[in-house]
């Protein structure tokens, strides 16, 4: 046996925690086709990464730690469904997972090193998009299970409470039980159909790493990064113009982030940002591809959102933004694909192009309709608007009821900013 690295106890302690949120789902995954079952990959997985706490401390690291813990996870598993046979027999589950209990079947360390277009988590992605689970429980079940996005994180994403959000998975992990749904990518006659739930869940994920839903920190750079790595995966995997506007979309937005908050991790807006900051080579590869999915003609609403973010790439101060032109691409937008969010942000680019009063107008049509009132961003752009008109006491009520409704540390932290700088500019307070 060759000599293994031998750590310390803290050393190894840090090493699994390392490799748990490095590949933690990468793993789940490997696990889910080589078990079958959901619950059982995730249990699984425990099994492996304590078996390795347990036993790195004094034979070493392996030479792949991720295909050791899928391994012992996997036999683990195994004994499992063994002892459980030999108690109560097999009922329908057990004959579900018996290809599981042979050693000899679905196993290659290979499968652990492969990381190309049949990347375990993007065949995972297509098993809880299929067809046969609700399109909210497909999105939900792929965050919850292929990201590992809290139950929390993701209600939010969706605005929904948690509880609700939390048995849309459980129906949906009973549903590919129950209808034994295949863990693989499905024929590319098939592709097209199951493209655009995956395409949203891959975005959601980026939205929920580009702005975490709630915390002490602005972003969550690792889950902008998985995004990123899925969407260029599905680009190669089916090069659809609408993969390469939302892989263009994700890349726009990426740029800014090291521009988005100071050291301290506080919030600066899109027009307050060092632009000598924003990656330039993020953003030519993602203007690259907007001008291909733009050439292809039979492009959708992620293609129409990264034209909107290569515009505000192309301008070299905020004062030069091209406004009339991002206006008119969120008309297109809300024709496309209509949605209150879409309408709040077509309100503030119609302010930034006629004024602050025009937008204010549409935004309180918004809220005096029921749409949106548990939104902050909403509250937020409406109390900005009402700064900018010098409407102190309206811009004081939408900041504090924006405050009240946000969960992230920075936007609470930069609310909390705006309210007392008004506080300060008004003598009667």
């Amino acid at each position: 046996m060759p000599n293994r690295p031998v750590l310390p106890s803290n050393g190894v302690h840090k090493a699994i925690d390392a490799l748990y949120r490095a590949e933690g789902r990468r793993i789940f995954a490997t696990l889910v086709r080589l078990l079958g079952d959901f619950d059982m990959a995730e249990e699984a997985l425990h099994d492996g990464f304590r078996i390795a706490l347990e036993r790195w401390a004094t034979e070493g690291v392996p030479d792949n730690p991720r295909a050791w813990i899928v391994s012992a996870g996997r036999f683990k598993a195994i004994d499992g469904l063994r002892r459980n046979a030999r108690l109560v027999g097999w009922d329908e589950a057990g004959e579900a997972a018996r290809d599981a209990c042979d050693p000899t079947s679905n196993w290659d360390e290979r499968d652990v090193q492969h990381d190309l277009l049949e990347d375990d988590r993007l065949r995972l992605m297509f098993t809880c998009c299929h067809p046969a689970l609700a399109p909210e429980a497909q999105v939900a079940l792929t965050l919850r299970e292929v990201c590992g996005l809290s139950t929390e994180a993701i209600a939010s994403a969706f605005l929904v409470p948690a509880p609700t959000l939390a048995q849309r998975i459980v129906r949906a992990k009973a549903r590919i039980r129950e209808a034994r749904i295949p863990y693989e990518v499905p024929e590319r006659a098939e592709l097209a159909a199951r493209l655009d739930n995956v395409l949203r869940v891959v975005y959601l994920v980026f939205n929920e790493g580009y702005s975490a839903s709630a915390g002490d920190r602005l972003t969550r750079p690792d889950l902008s990064a998985e995004a990123i790595r899925l969407g260029r995966l599905l680009l190669q995997l089916l090069p659809e113009p609408e993969a390469m506007g939302l892989l263009a979309l994700m890349l726009l937005h990426e740029s800014r982030r090291d521009a988005r908050s100071t050291h301290a991790g506080d919030l600066i807006l899109l027009e307050d940002q060092d632009r000598k900051l924003w990656s330039k080579a993020l953003m030519a590869e993602g203007k690259t591809l907007v001008e291909q999915a733009l050439a292809s003609r039979r492009f959708g609403t992620y293609t129409v959102q990264a034209a909107i973010a290569a515009l505000h790439a192309d301008a070299p101060d905020a004062a030069a933004t091209d406004w009339p032109q991002i206006a008119g691409l969120y008309d297109v937008l809300l024709r496309a694909a209509p949605s209150p969010v879409v309408e709040l942000n077509r309100a503030v680019a119609i302010a930034m192009r006629d004024g602050p009063a025009s937008g204010l107008a549409l935004i309180d049509a918004l809220l005096a309709r029921g749409a949106l009132n548990d939104y902050h961003l909403a509250h937020a752009a409406r109390a900005d608007l009402c700064r900018r008109m010098g409407l102190v006491e309206q811009a004081r009520t939408s900041y504090q009821r924006a405050l009240e409704l946000a969960q992230q540390a920075p936007e609470r932290a930069f609310m909390t900013m705006r309210l007392a700088a008004l506080n300060r500019a008004d003598p009667t307070t």
